[in-house]
């Protein structure tokens, strides 16, 4: 008996260290994969970028003339090393540059500064048709590919500093097209954007309220506290990860609020239109009627409209539908006060007509 129990651990323990060992072949081979798929995919936004980068011109090259220009904003949030060669250096970012092709060089033009949306995400030619409207008029456009902004690699994507450092980058392509054309209106300056290019754009007249002359902001995030109480793990980690924040907002709710356009309506000094909808199932209404009860409780001058349950949810008026447009029409009607550009668009039809010539 002794013998048959002897023999039973002696087993044991040989099948307890080779499930070990496979346990730990597994667990790296999962690591390794893990990689690669990561590696992948970031080769794959890379490639999908460069095929939408040659969309622009095929979708506007009639219209305008298309840039892409490479600039530099501050240096990282996070330094890895901070004793690294290179450490400290400001970080390369693209932005795109559309300038009219009806527009006389001997003139001056209004600027739109166009922060893209989403977490990772980049300027797309899903904005193509609004940026043909914004031509139409004679408006110059960038849009900066800001830190964290996906296509340049994974390097690029975790060096995201959302609603930090991504403001800065934005305002450094703000200063790149004015330092290098002369026919653009230093002031006369609006930036507009949506989602969270919508906080990118609040949080820039917050920081900067002297180098824009007005805002319009859609659907835009505003709360990353409440933000996240209603989001799921796999957004939150988003933020949490090492290379961002790296703490919930559990962890550091003075950071997610500092990063959050709603604690900090007390900074707004710049002409605002606010347009949200109450069935957006990306950005929760209450974030921005968060945002409008603060500016409110502030005596702050703004306008806003909330959209009762519109078709496209989030997208609302960014669909090529006539009632999106007729939105779209109160945003650019909002602008023109402020910076008149020479050609306003004031019908569906002009929309229309601009979309097609």
């Amino acid at each position: 008996m002794k013998m048959i129990k002897v023999v039973f651990w002696v087993l044991f323990l040989i099948a307890f260290s080779f499930a070990q060992t496979a346990g730990e072949r597994i667990e790296t081979n999962l690591d390794s994969l893990q990689q690669q798929h990561q590696y992948l995919k970031h080769r794959i936004d890379m490639l999908e970028k460069a095929i939408d980068d040659l969309l622009w011109y095929d979708k506007l090259g009639d219209a305008a003339f298309i840039d892409k220009v490479f600039l530099t904003g501050p240096p990282l949030a996070k330094e890895k090393n901070p004793t690294a060669l290179g450490a400290g250096n400001p970080v390369k970012f693209w932005s795109y540059i559309f300038i009219p092709k009806s527009i006389d060089q001997n003139k001056k033009y209004p600027l739109i500064v166009f922060p893209h949306g989403g977490v990772h995400a980049n300027f797309s030619t899903y904005y193509t048709h609004i940026i043909r409207e914004l031509l139409a008029q004679e408006y110059v456009v960038v849009a900066p590919e800001y830190r964290g902004s996906t296509g340049y690699g994974q390097t690029f994507y975790e060096k995201i500093d959302y609603g930090g450092l991504e403001v800065e980058d934005v305002k450094a392509s703000r200063d790149f097209v004015l330092d290098n054309y002369e026919f653009v209106d230093e002031h006369r300056v609006g930036i507009f954007g949506w989602s969270h290019g919508g906080l990118i754009a609040l949080l820039s007249i917050y920081d900067f309220p002297k180098d824009y002359q007005v805002a319009f902001v859609g659907v835009p995030v505003s709360d990353l506290v409440a933000r996240m109480g209603y989001y799921d793990d796999e957004y939150r980690d988003l933020f949490s990860a090492d290379y961002h924040l790296g703490q919930t907002a559990n962890e550091n709710v003075g950071e997610y609020k500092k990063r959050s356009p709603a604690w900090n309506a007390e900074k707004l000094q710049t002409p605002l239109l606010i347009h949200t909808n109450t069935n957006d199932e990306d950005v929760n209404v209450l974030e921005v009627e968060h945002l409008i009860q603060a500016l409110k409780a502030e005596g702050k001058k703004f306008e806003y409209e909330i959209f009762q349950a519109l078709p496209g949810g989030h997208s609302f008026d960014r669909l090529d539908t006539k009632k999106a447009k007729e939105i779209r029409l109160k945003i650019y009607r909002f602008l023109d006060e402020y910076l008149h550009p020479p050609k306003l668009l004031r019908t569906v039809s002009d929309i229309n007509k601009a979309a097609y010539r």
